[in-house]
């Protein structure tokens, strides 16, 4: 029981860390591409204006939920594993 409770508590904070790695860096590249965007566009708005919607955008996208798979993936490759070690 504490080998498990060891294994959660573990796993946990390694998926909170990556979590928190992918989510900063998928941020980081998405405010790049559109300052990148504006700069060759030239939107009537100004530059910090345009980032700042097309972050609210991204807060609200399917990709930005899709990170949050960080915490179920490995949980169903566990149970998987267990299910095929123990009744296959």
């Amino acid at each position: 029981m504490l080998g498990l409770l060891r294994l959660v508590v573990i796993l946990l904070v390694a998926q909170t860390i990556v979590y928190v790695g992918l989510s900063l860096y998928s941020r980081s590249v998405r405010r790049q591409k559109l300052i990148d965007r504006w700069s060759e566009m030239e939107f009537p708005v100004d530059k910090e204006t345009f980032v700042q919607r097309g972050l609210t955008r991204y807060d609200n996208s399917l990709r930005r939920k899709l990170i949050l798979g960080v915490y179920i993936l490995p949980w169903i490759a566990i149970s998987v594993l267990i299910y095929v070690v123990n009744f296959k």
